[in-house]
């Protein structure tokens, strides 16, 4: 008995292995509503809308109140916004404009009287490119500094008029090393062909020399004296506005309006022949840092 057992024991156990049935693979049209890509499409739609539903049945988080944004005005310091009060929505004449832009300044230093005028006018227009220079009666109110790049004679004849630097071969040094410390460069038109190298660093700042500007003339002496007396020059930009300091605030409106009107001539004479329409649109004047007061049409 024991020793059948232990043949039974001996004998190989068959593994039966279930077969497990092929799965037919889908077959797919090659185009229309059966094909693969339009399976897939949608599938992929039904999944997103799902997780559309799932995002719609989670509770909406609760948002705070939007932050307030204060005007302009309330962004402002408190001595603008007691001058701002001063000033009605409506346009002044000349005199009360200067003197309502004076008594408006906000700050403690000595602020400069400055007027915009939005002219009718097309820069891109060679004609139209308003560039000219005025000599105020009363100044400017700055020290300008004044420099001379002329022959030797000229420029000794330049340092004695007043100029700050007066040089001749020597200037070009101080523009090799970038030493821009002068407001307004006169120079001869001989020497005009030397600054040509520097036109990048002086045409930005408004420092290159031009006939039309008076800044490049033989007659040196004169120049330096005009330039010291408070002759300045205006252009129109791009967006057709000249832009323009006209003294000090401690000059009091008298000598304001003495430059204001030198200023108003020169413009008018600069009004070009092929404008139909009206020349000067607005005129707002103000103080460094001080509110914009319109002014009334002062071309007629």
């Amino acid at each position: 008995m024991a020793k059948e057992e232990a043949k039974d024991l001996e004998t190989p156990v068959e593994t039966v292995v279930e077969e497990t049935p092929a799965v037919e693979e889908e077959k797919f049209a090659k185009a229309g509503k059966k094909s693969k890509k339009h399976v897939e499409e949608v599938k992929a739609e039904e999944e997103r809308q799902a997780r559309k539903a799932e995002a719609a049945a989670e509770p909406e988080k609760k948002v705070g109140p939007k932050p307030v944004t204060r005007s302009r005005l309330e962004r402002r310091g408190k001595n603008y916004r007691k001058a701002f009060e001063k000033v009605e929505k409506k346009a002044y004449s000349l005199n009360d404009a200067i003197k309502l832009a004076i008594e408006t300044s906000p700050v403690k230093f000595d602020a400069t009287i400055e007027m915009h005028f939005r002219l009718g006018v097309d820069p891109r227009q060679a004609d139209q490119n308003i560039r000219a220079t005025v000599t105020l009666p009363a100044g400017t109110g700055k020290d300008v500094r004044v420099a001379v790049f002329a022959p030797l004679d000229l420029a000794k004849a330049a340092k004695a008029a007043g100029a700050d630097i007066a040089e001749d071969e020597e200037f070009t040094k101080r523009l090799d090393k970038e030493q821009l410390d002068f407001d307004v460069l006169i120079s001869t038109p001989q020497y005009m062909p030397k600054l040509g190298k520097y036109a990048r660093l002086l045409g930005p700042k408004g420092l290159m020399p031009n006939p039309k500007a008076g800044t490049v003339t033989t007659d040196i002496e004169k120049a330096v004296k005009e330039a010291k007396a408070g002759k300045i020059e205006y252009r129109v930009d791009k967006q057709a506005i000249v832009h323009v300091g006209l003294g000090k605030v401690s000059f009091g409106a008298d000598k304001i309006t003495e430059n204001v009107n030198a200023f108003i001539d020169s413009l008018k004479s600069q009004k070009p022949a092929s404008i139909k329409g009206q020349y000067v649109k607005s005129v707002f004047i103000s103080t460094t840092m001080g509110p914009s007061i319109e002014v009334e049409n002062i071309y007629n």
